[in-house]
């Protein structure tokens, strides 16, 4: 049966209040947000290097931190929790080589140094055991590290933006060794990072963590997909972010005026109120083009808008290009090979389309939550 870790904390930080609540099983969790956020406090707290003022964090059946009135306080130290914690830093000791370090939480003797280069191997740097910390890569360390922490057969691993400082080769590398070690493992995981491209990398949930609160959880497409706020599209650096007022309201249509054009979009629930605002976003992947000479597609047959080009630039996986839509400047991004022959040169005057789904309105507030430590927060 898969172990369930649930945290329930809240802490007061310098300029803010920590307070998280969320539950992870055997998968990937990221936390993502802004240095300062609070993702590291998060991270302490689990491993009991942080004490919270207030709530619970439990295993399982295991409680390893309760703090509320009138019930028995309990705060496990590190060492019972069992828990692997790999540092952006390492943290390995440099004067043990690896497999020492690796077999320090084990134990002495000749079995803990044949599980130690066991976990190397499982690691694929078995050949490098006797080098010093000083001797090794920054990748072969991390890996080190890692090893480190299974050592103590840990149900749960947690990293502290630990891939931050490698190279995007080596980074890619250890994502994909991360979900392996994972799903054989049945581990939870929880990875933090303030980098969006490590999230789409390893994460399989993720939760947005803002000045020490969660602003969204949930399935990483899902959340990208409909962000619950407009402060939560901003921190997943979606562009294309338009305001506009709503026209017409039928069915499970809505019309929006947008610089000078009407926009046809889903509608959500509840639906907005016929002449109130709306914030929407618009992917740059699902804007097409329009070739000026061939019939319209069921992609750029609806919200056929006019634009000009003011420049485009490649990009690692696509092309982008950005245009000017009335006073507002758009941004597409489209396979190296489309469009091929049409003129995509500064200054042409071009047509653009996408379909209704691909406008997704963003909620104008947060969705009700109840509030986390209502039985304790008065007494802090």
């Amino acid at each position: 049966m898969a172990s369930t870790l649930s945290i329930d904390i809240q802490r007061r930080l310098e300029p803010f209040t920590l307070r998280v609540q969320f539950t992870i099983g055997a998968e990937i969790l990221v936390l993502f947000g802004p240095s300062g956020a609070g993702k590291t406090q998060t991270l302490q707290a689990i491993a009991g290097l942080m004490k919270p003022d207030a709530g619970r964090i439990t295993l399982d059946e295991t409680v390893f931190f309760q703090r509320y009135p009138g019930q028995p306080q309990i705060n496990l130290p590190p060492q019972r929790r069992r828990i692997g914690y790999v540092f952006q830093q390492y943290a390995l000791f440099p004067h043990m080589t690896a497999l020492d370090n690796v077999a320090l939480p084990i134990g002495r003797g000749r079995e803990a140094q044949r599980r130690a280069y066991e976990l190397l191997d499982q690691m694929k740097i078995a050949h490098l055991a006797q080098r010093m910390p000083h001797e090794l890569s920054g990748g072969q360390q991390q890996r080190v590290a890692i090893a480190r922490a299974l050592a103590a057969q840990p149900s749960v691993l947690l990293f502290d933006e630990s891939f931050s400082a490698l190279d995007h080769a080596v980074r890619t590398q250890l994502h994909a060794d991360l979900r392996t070690l994972q799903a054989e493992r049945g581990l939870i995981v929880v990875y933090v990072t303030h980098n969006l491209d490590d999230a789409f990398a390893v994460g399989q949930r993720i939760a947005i963590l803002q000045e020490g609160k969660i602003e969204q959880i949930g399935a990483l497409a899902e959340v990208c997909r409909f962000p619950a706020t407009l402060r939560v599209a901003q921190m997943l650096g979606l562009s294309n972010i338009i305001k506009g007022r709503v026209v017409a309201v039928e069915l499970d249509r809505l019309w929006l005026e947008w610089e000078g054009y009407r926009i046809e979009a889903v509608c959500p629930s509840p639906p907005p109120a016929p002449g109130s605002w709306v914030t929407a976003f618009i992917r740059p992947e699902e804007i097409r083009l329009v070739y000026p000479d061939r019939p319209l597609t069921r992609f750029a047959g609806h919200n056929l808008l006019a634009a000009r080009i003011i420049e485009q630039r490649p990009g690692r996986r696509l092309n982008h290009l950005w245009v000017a839509v009335g006073a507002m400047t758009v941004e597409i991004a489209h396979p190296y090979t489309a469009y091929i022959g049409m003129d995509l040169s500064s200054g042409q005057d071009v047509h653009i389309g996408f379909r209704p789904e691909s406008v997704v309105i963003i909620p104008e507030h947060s969705p009700q939550s109840v509030p986390v430590y209502s039985q304790v927060s008065h007494h802090l």
